[in-house]
């Protein structure tokens, strides 16, 4: 890593996958923020779950796949592992992608790949990637003009040339500037083409992408970026030492793949609904049962707690899901239960066009 004037997204790049980048660390994302996979195991048995809806929409075929994106050090593809059913454990072909070393010790069923597979028929699965794929940032200067924001590797910043064409159009599209001076917004297109490759490699099934996000109608005037260092929020810096991330406009991503690919609309619903449709409620335990079953009751209590983080409105349970099918019917269009939609809504937004 140097010190030189660097637009955001190259700076992100070397401070987070370099040869001494963030993620190289042997501690894994673990050792500095929380995620879903991390807060209960109850969310691993979720995705399990909705694989299993996945493998009857395709016909329970042999093999099954699975792939985390991003994976940390496996802990998800483990836990999915643990929690299918052992007739769909044994014809799932589970790949954890990442670009860290395999941690010692990993499930010997799990692939390690820093890429994911080509052809995909199962479930893709990405948690908390997009918002680390690195980007650039725009700035407003004192003619309303957006320019790109330069950065050095003690976090200083200063404004550089306009915003390139395909930026410029992006930004039109998806995250228009007034022309007030200040106002910032984080550059998607690489986003958008981080996911439409990563849903082309699902050849049948569903890709998924979760994280925190926001809508063309909702974008903060001044951006998201922002760093984490051992649990706790801090600013953006871009020498190594810290985690740099950005909410996701989650529906450009979604029309972005949409346009190259000619599938069907993707749906955005929040972790909340997700995770309640495949059985995880935070509803607590009956009273009776404290009386009946002591231990039971603490448990059922303990894992009622988990499900309420998890979905938990102001937290975990603002995530959005991206869910995308690919030749496939969506298994989260509707409640089991309810029969009521999941979704806020199939995304509305155009594909990408000059605006």
């Amino acid at each position: 890593m140097t010190d030189e004037w660097r637009g955001w997204r190259a700076a992100t790049e070397a401070a987070l996958y370099g040869p001494e980048g963030f993620y190289r660390r042997p501690e894994g994302p673990a050792g500095h923020f929380r995620t879903s996979v991390h807060a209960s195991p109850l969310f691993a048995r979720a995705v399990a779950g909705l694989l299993c809806r996945v493998d009857e929409a395709l016909g329970r075929p042999d093999p099954l796949d699975f792939v985390d994106l991003a994976a940390g050090r496996g802990e998800l593809t483990t836990g999915v592992l643990a929690a299918l059913p052992a007739e769909v454990a044994a014809r799932t072909r589970a790949y954890a992608v990442e670009i860290a070393a395999r941690p010692d010790g990993l499930d010997p069923r799990i692939a390690w790949r820093a890429e994911p597979p080509r052809r995909i028929t199962g479930l893709l699965f990405a948690n908390e990637w997009l918002d680390n794929v690195p980007l650039d940032v725009a700035e407003t200067d004192a003619d309303g003009v957006p320019r790109l924001v330069l950065v050095r590797r003690d976090g200083t910043e200063r404004l550089g040339d306009p915003v390139p064409e395909a930026d410029a159009r992006w930004l039109r599209r998806w995250w228009p500037l007034a022309g007030e001076e200040g106002l910032r917004a984080e550059l998607g297109l690489p986003r958008d083409e981080a996911w439409a490759s990563a849903v082309g490699c699902v050849g049948r099934g569903l890709a998924v992408a979760v994280d925190y996000d926001h809508g063309a109608d909702a974008r903060p005037p001044f951006g998201t970026l922002t760093g984490y260092r051992a649990g706790r929020e801090t600013a953006p810096v871009p020498d190594g030492t810290c985690d740099i991330t950005a909410h996701v406009a989650l529906d450009a991503c979604a029309a972005h793949a949409e346009r190259v690919y000619a599938l069907p609309r993707a749906r955005l619903v929040r972790q909340r609904d997700a995770l309640r449709a495949l059985g995880i409620t935070g509803a607590r335990p009956p009273l009776t049962l404290a009386s009946t079953d002591p231990a039971a009751y603490v448990r059922a209590l303990a894992g009622a707690g988990e499900a309420a983080e998890l979905t938990a409105e102001g937290g975990l349970g603002d995530f959005g899901w991206l869910v995308q099918p690919v030749g496939t019917p969506d298994p989260l269009t509707e409640d089991p239960l309810t029969d009521d939609p999941l979704t806020e809504g199939p995304l509305t937004e155009d594909p990408l066009t000059e605006a």
